[in-house]
């Protein structure tokens, strides 16, 4: 009976597991997943358009099975038994799920031997569950609701001390623990069940639990790099956004540059009392994965911005500007190139990117050596439609698994408009595609984007400054595939938060799209594989820091501005820090970090400032510009 409502009713349990539980799932591409307990196959559904090598469903319930097949078709092989004995080989699944499960078996142990046995090394469990702490404290009850009458259904809840333990005496660890509040999503649904003063009541409780297991590592096997010492390990005390809403006060540990664990700050603190020389107390600061640019040249951070708008095409701009032995092109060329690429870096650190996708060749000698970002390297590229002779070629022997980007329909007028039908004519517009700007394309053009799969990178400000409009909400709502750039200061104004508050007043685009559009979305479209802009188990470690307002990481984001970073780590390296957190910095932690000046606020940075000034010093004389923001050297006198 229960399987014909449990998707109908609506469910806050289910809805806050979903917000926080998919911003700690890996891509599962390529997996063999398990969904132990899978009901009517909400998990399984998640799951199967994510390309899984295999999609294995178990339930007791034949009735909950049925729900599923219907919901799944062949898209999963569903298979009823007994959760203390599921009949399947050792090391078969890389993912196991056991949902709203812990609290319904009698025999814990029992079944945390059956996960020892399917898990393959390597390989994670997730298992949720209500918060028994809550449960006991509030009285609540398991069961549902058909015809009218309500039905309990007898439970076994656990402190979670005891689940852990249940698993712990296999060699199975905890790497995530998160306890999270309901929160707006889930008001709405009490409300909608006339239930708000349950709602009232559980405010300030953790509703519920997340583990996320894994096998013990035998350390004496690996073969690991020898962790840099100056490389931070703990960060305790802070909120941690996991989403455009969702976020937990955790305590966050970096091992070999990747966020290793993510528990609970009260429990690490009782292991823990004293975190070491490598660790910082960042109370009162809200943690928001490193934010992703997905378009710059980053050679042109120190130049104004040139033209004067009204143009119909950026060929008209290039015309206009090209004047190379002119003041100020020529004394902002006249600054070595290593130079130019490093304050390019820096104008991203200083908003909190930390990985950037510059429209322009890879330069090892300067970006493989302690630069002040993540340079994106894995893609192909061609400057535009109508400059690239070799375009075709340059695609056709681009690798698939890369993105292919290319400035195109970057203006106004009929020109613009027609190149994505050019490139559709020479078959090289499909899903590896990336193009930045697109202000040009029509309704068929979009058409034409959307069905080959391809991406936009949107660069709001240059679109404006150059041609007096950009994209409104509707087109860029409709496209699967986006992400925002902030162009260089050539065209663009500011940085990359001052395109998020552009898009914000000028387009009213949503902040929780806005958010995807410089963190996971950013990542897709540039096929980034290593966690980039989230903050779960196993992705790069980084992250930036700024003041804690209460508000949701989104809306939090919006209202940023560069005085507002004031801490940014990458791969575990502390690369920035304000003046005022600085002293919560363990001194192995500062060495090599120096003073910044810009528009008179303080940042240290991990960058060779005495050189890039004393280059940039040499060809422009009068006061710096760094996105059009004044700089200098060292302290104020």
């Amino acid at each position: 009976m229960a399987s014909s409502v449990y998707d109908a009713e609506p469910n806050p349990m289910l809805s806050l597991e979903q917000r926080f539980l998919e911003r700690l799932l890996p891509p599962v591409k390529g997996l063999d997943v398990m969904d132990i307990g899978c009901g009517t196959g909400r998990w399984l559904a998640e799951f199967a358009g994510q390309d899984p090598r295999s999609l294995l469903g178990v339930d007791f319930s034949c009735e909950m099975l049925s729900q599923a097949r219907r919901k799944l078709g062949s898209g999963a092989n569903l298979v009823l038994a007994d959760c203390n004995n599921i009949p399947f080989s050792r090391s078969s699944a890389d993912l196991i799920l056991c949902s709203f499960l812990a609290s319904y078996l009698s025999d814990l142990t029992t079944f945390a031997r059956q996960i020892r046995r399917l898990l393959r090394r390597g390989g994670s469990i997730f298992l949720s569950d209500l918060h028994p702490v809550t449960v006991a404290r509030l009285g609540w009850r398991r069961g549902f609701t058909v015809n009218g009458t309500s039905i309990d259904i007898a439970t076994h809840p656990r402190p979670i001390p005891e689940v852990v333990g249940s698993f712990a005496g296999l060699g199975i660890e905890v790497e995530a623990m998160l306890e999270p509040l309901f929160g707006n999503p889930e008001r709405e649904l009490f409300n909608l069940a006339g239930k708000t003063d349950t709602f009232k009541a559980a405010s300030g409780l953790p509703a519920i639990y997340i583990l996320q297991l894994r096998l013990k590592r035998h350390h004496g096997l690996l073969r690991r790099k020898a962790t840099p010492a100056r490389t931070l390990v703990n960060v305790h005390g802070a909120r941690i956004a996991l989403g455009p809403q969702e976020s937990t006060h955790a305590h966050l540990k970096i091992d070999d540059g990747r966020i290793a664990s993510l528990t609970s700050d009260d429990a690490e603190s009782l292991r823990h009392p004293r975190y070491g020389r490598r660790s910082v107390d960042l109370s009162g600061f809200l943690l928001l994965p490193g934010l992703v640019n997905a378009h710059d040249h980053l050679e042109f951070a120190l130049f104004p911005r040139l033209g004067t708008g009204g143009y119909r095409n950026f060929l008209e701009w290039a015309e206009d500007i090209h004047h190379p032995e002119a003041s100020p092109v020529a004394e902002h060329r006249a600054v070595p190139k290593h130079t130019r690429l490093w304050w390019g870096g820096i104008r991203n650190l200083l908003c909190g990117v930390t990985t950037v996708c510059h429209h322009n060749p890879y330069v090892e000698d300067v970006f493989d050596k302690a630069f002040a970002v993540r340079v994106q390297r894995d893609f192909s590229w061609a400057h535009s439609a109508s400059l690239d002779q070799a375009l075709a070629e340059k695609q056709k022997v681009a690798p698939p698994d890369q993105p292919f980007i290319l400035h195109l329909a970057e203006g106004v007028d009929a020109q613009s408009a027609g190149e994505i039908f050019r490139l559709a004519e020479q078959q090289i517009l499909d899903h590896r595609t990336v193009i930045v700007h697109g202000l040009g394309l029509d309704q068929k053009g979009f058409s034409l984007l959307r069905s080959a799969r391809a991406a936009l990178i949107w660069c709001p400000t240059s679109n404006v400054f150059l041609f007096g409009r950009s994209h409104d909400r509707k087109t860029l709502e409709s496209l699967p595939h986006l992400a925002l750039g902030s162009d260089s200061p050539l065209t663009a104004a500011g940085d990359l938060l001052d395109e998020i508050r552009f898009a914000i007043e000028s387009v009213r685009f949503p902040p929780d799209d806005l958010y995807a559009l410089v963190t996971t979305r950013a990542a897709q479209v540039l096929r980034l594989k290593s966690g980039e802009g989230t903050l779960r188990i196993g992705a790069l470690a980084d992250f930036i820091a700024v003041r804690d307002t209460g508000q949701s990481p989104a809306d939090r984001l919006v209202d940023l501005s560069f005085r507002d970073v004031e801490f940014v780590v990458i791969g575990g390296q502390v690369q920035l820090v304000s003046s005022n957190l600085l002293p919560r910095l363990p001194r192995l932690l500062k060495t090599g970090l120096r003073p910044l000046d810009v528009e008179g606020e303080i940042r240290w940075v991990r960058a060779p400032l005495n050189r890039l000034f004393a280059e940039t010093r040499k060809h422009l004389v009068e006061e710096i510009k760094l996105g059009g923001r004044r700089i200098c050297c060292g302290l104020p006198a």
